[in-house]
């Protein structure tokens, strides 16, 4: 079972938990609101108190996204009818109690859960005092059953739960924010180093362009066939550097792009070998390098994202599998594809890209998924953990 799939079942199993509690505490509230006989206008009014209760479940039952509307303006209403009721039974029932000897613990439970979620995803602007609503409404209701000391003090003790519902849900949405805000960067990081590698290269291409342009000048006279054979050259080398440039400009498009972001080596798989002798200076695990196919023509942004695959891979299993026996690297070409896998025997319990806590990985998926290709990382079939990469040829060189 994946992370995000084990992460799914915790929220239906925590959803089922509060359905439970919430159905309980229901039972509780009609064992002691409920009596031999009933009046219309009591069975009324059981009826509103049960339907406030059930009316919280859809507000914090759901997964919600990050800055809805429609949900802080929906506790905003519910907290007005909770308070309407309240008020109905402190002011206009004159000291009578017109809701027995339970206040609705139902209720209570289902505002405290409102309280959360609008705190954690209710738009900014709104949800403070949606909040800050269904926390009155969720203290105020212990005066239902009278005004006596002790149901004040339950009623400040209920302001404390939602005080305290909503310092949890706070505290996880500046957590998430300041998640997004580091991927968000380590993004826009990996873009504007993988355009500075392009450029690099296109400088590169560009000069050997006009190197064989001269050459191809000087020699026409004496070899025409070498002057086909340099033309051939140039037109490779131009359409390359063009497929490039198109990609590059769309990431230097980006207007999140940080300036100052970090310059890294320009390094291909042509320089694997070093890389898997230095891992192996420092770890446990030895590295073995396995090639089939040739690397020396692929294109640069190919060969600079295959060789930084190699290294996150190394670096993860250095890092999260202490416990590894051996790692393989195998770099495939075909005529479409170059394909990438780092393979461990370490333990399988560690965070697949773009879902966990390796920011290294999810630059590398931004990285990868610019030239079109994929990646893939998880437990292998047989144990330990496998980081898979396709890169398209044809894409990366032009048609």
């Amino acid at each position: 079972m994946s992370t995000l799939d084990l992460r799914r079942w915790w929220v239906r199993l925590a959803q089922a938990a509060g359905l439970l509690a919430i159905g309980l505490l229901a039972l509780f509230d009609l064992r002691f609101t409920t009596s031999g006989s009933m009046s219309p206008a009591d069975l009324l009014l059981l009826l509103v108190r049960m339907g406030l209760a059930v009316a919280t479940v859809p507000l914090w039952l759901p997964v919600h996204r990050l800055g809805s509307r429609l949900l802080p303006l929906a506790a905003l209403a519910l907290a007005a009818a909770s308070l309407a009721l309240t008020s109905a039974g402190v002011f206009i029932a004159n000291g009578s109690n017109l809701f027995g000897s339970s206040w609705g613990l139902a209720e209570s439970a289902g505002l405290l859960g409102v309280v959360f979620v609008v705190t954690r995803w209710g738009a900014a602007r709104l949800a403070p005092w949606a909040a800050m609503a269904a926390g009155l409404a969720v203290s105020a209701l212990p005066l239902r059953a009278g005004t006596d000391n002790v149901l004040v003090i339950f009623g400040l003790i209920q302001a404390l739960a939602a005080a305290g519902a909503a310092g949890v849900g706070l505290y996880l949405r500046i957590i998430a924010a300041g998640r997004e805000r580091a991927i968000a960067l380590v993004r826009a990081e990996q873009r504007a180093e993988f355009a500075r590698d392009l450029h690099d290269f296109i400088a590169h291409h560009v000069t050997g362009i006009v190197v064989q342009a001269q050459g191809a000048r000087f020699v026409a006279e004496q070899d025409p066939r070498r002057v086909i054979v340099a033309l051939e050259q140039i037109e490779r080398a131009g359409a390359e550097t063009m497929a490039s440039m198109r990609r590059m400009v769309g990431i230097l498009r980006n207007p999140n792009t940080p300036p100052d972001a970090p310059l890294a080596p320009l390094a291909g798989v042509t320089e694997l070998e070093p890389l898997l002798t230095g891992f192996n200076g420092t770890a446990s695990a030895p590295a073995r390098l396995h090639i089939d196919g040739d690397l020396d023509d692929l294109p640069v942004e190919v060969s600079t994202s295959a060789y930084r695959v190699v290294m996150e891979g190394l670096t993860n299993t250095r890092q999260h599998a202490p416990g590894a026996r051996s790692v393989d690297v195998a770099v495939r070409r075909t005529p479409d594809w170059l394909l990438v896998r780092v393979a461990d025997d370490g333990a399988a319990g560690r965070t697949a890209p773009a879902r966990g806590h390796g920011f290294g990985l999810i630059g590398l998926t931004e990285r990868v998924r610019a030239l079109g290709g994929t990646i893939t990382a998880g437990p292998g079939i047989a144990g330990g953990w496998v980081l898979d990469v396709a890169f398209p040829l044809r894409t990366a060189v032009g048609r």
